[in-house]
């Protein structure tokens, strides 16, 4: 069928098509070119014979010849169409779901790691407050059973000085003690001199040499002894709970030598602190009167926290913070040290009749080896709590020994505590307590009320917007509208 040019310089109703389609290929006479090139190919009957013509290949057309030629243009259109935009944008939504799905992977692998991390954490913090409530009880039990021990002792064995001395040299098993759960937990075991030697590093580069020995051991070690003589001479003058008490007014006494010789932070809670604790020493003077043996325990159990306080001062200033195998391994040294310099004091008062026994059957040794052994597992009670547990906890520990020892004395010695010395007392672990909050306690009250005025803000938004809904829902089941107000 031909097809009459239009005026326009359309010729063929394909042409018009593929202008009024728009197809990107079109030109005048695109049609005419196509079935030019499309005559050149001669279509054969099967078994029929097909010429051969100067022009290449003929074709005998067919019936559906016409048909297929007319709709060769729309199929070449619909053909290049899904070959070309469509597989394209294919690739594309390909790609595009290719990244989310990449995307929404990690995101479910950030969520899984978050949950894990999340779980682990809590996990962490529950076994350290679990580690942190036996370790409590512990240290408390084992400053609690010394203190009463010594109390029992004193009544068949009347020599303090002694008793430091022994007790100090049980120092020694200290190191051993650490090795061993070394070997017990560790997964890469070392040699015993390796471990020494990796753990004397708390003296200096070079390990313990025999001028750091004496330089470095033997100022800590006169403190250590002293600490320990002047507490157990404060037991021979006063109740366990009133020298327990007493004693915690180290911590005051460490805040204040840190801010005078360390320049730490000032704090004024920590100054509060400080005066209670003078305040609950001059109350626990002033209960039995300014004389007799009343002043003379409180001064005594006063002497010791102040040499405590001095020694951990001392520590921090010159060797700084210690891991648990350093400090195993300063204590044992103490325990050496005191086994070899101090050993001659003892036998000096020994023969000069001030601490004189006789004979050596008479001594308690069962009692002397438990005040030792307590003693021992007081200390490496408060350096496994460290690692363990949080240190505020270790500090909980030695305050409650006061309330310890107070049922102990009231329940097996019938002490009657008197009004002033109650109240001394209460004020000294109060003024302990302050001393635990941490520098930034201000910063953290006032977050944690901040965030207690917002949920309690966002509470009261909520119940408004629940009840306003609840009102418009009404009136709709009323059939009225309530139209708020600007």
């Amino acid at each position: 069928m031909d097809v009459k040019a239009a005026p326009n310089g359309v010729a063929t109703i394909e042409d018009r098509i593929l202008r009024i389609t728009g197809y990107y290929g079109y030109y005048p006479g695109y049609s005419s070119q196509k079935s030019a090139s499309r005559s050149s190919v001669t279509r054969c009957k099967p078994g029929a014979n097909c010429p051969i013509t100067r022009s290449g290949i003929s074709r005998q057309l067919s019936p559906l010849s016409v048909a297929e030629d007319s709709a060769a243009p729309i199929l070449e259109l619909q053909s290049r169409s899904p070959s070309g935009i469509c597989r394209h944008s294919r690739v594309e939504r390909q790609i595009r779901s290719g990244e989310e799905g990449t995307q929404t992977h990690t995101e479910n692998n950030s969520q899984e790691n978050q949950a894990q991390t999340r779980c682990q954490s809590c996990t962490s913090t529950f076994l350290k407050v679990v580690w942190g409530f036996l370790i409590i009880l512990s240290v408390s039990s084992s400053w609690v059973g010394t203190t009463q021990i010594v109390k029992i002792t004193y009544k068949n064995f009347d020599y303090p000085f002694f008793m430091t001395w022994f007790s100090t040299n049980w120092n020694i098993m200290f190191f051993p003690v650490y090795y061993s759960g070394h070997l017990a937990t560790a997964q890469e075991k070392q040699s015993p001199i390796k471990k020494f030697r990796e753990c004397s590093r708390i003296f200096g580069e070079d390990g313990l040499t025999l001028k750091l020995f004496l330089k470095r051991t033997a100022p800590f070690s006169i403190l250590w002894t002293l600490t320990n003589y002047l507490y157990l001479l404060a037991l021979k003058k006063l109740t366990a709970t009133d020298v327990s008490a007493l004693f915690c007014c180290n911590k005051a006494f460490v805040f204040l030598l840190s801010w005078i010789v360390l320049k730490d932070r000032f704090m004024g809670v920590r100054i509060v602190a400080a005066i209670m604790a003078i305040t609950g020493i001059v109350m626990m003077a002033y209960a039995d009167g300014f004389h007799g043996d009343s002043i003379i325990g409180v001064a005594y159990a006063v002497g010791s926290a102040s040499t405590s306080a001095l020694y951990k001062v001392l520590f921090k200033m010159f060797l700084g913070s210690a891991n648990f195998g350093e400090a195993a391994h300063f204590v044992s040294t103490l325990g050496f040290f005191n086994l070899i310099f101090i050993s001659f004091t003892p036998i000096i008062l020994y023969f000069t009749k001030v601490e004189y026994w006789s004979p050596f059957s008479a001594v308690p040794w069962g009692y002397l080896c438990g005040v030792a052994g307590l003693w021992l597992a007081f200390n490496i009670l408060v350096n496994v709590g460290v690692v363990l547990t949080y240190p505020i906890l270790i500090s909980i520990g030695t305050v409650l020994s006061v309330p310890g020892n107070a049922a102990v004395d009231l329940l097996k010695h019938e002490v009657i505590f008197s009004v002033v010395r109650l109240g001394a007392t209460i004020i000294i672990c109060t003024g302990f307590l302050l001393m635990l909050l941490p520098e930034e306690w201000d910063e953290i009250t006032l977050r944690f009320i901040n965030s207690l005025k917002e949920k309690k803000s966002e509470d009261h938004a909520e119940d408004i917007t629940d009840s306003s809904v609840h009102t418009r829902s009404r009136s709709r089941a009323n059939g009225t509208v309530s139209i708020p107000l600007a």
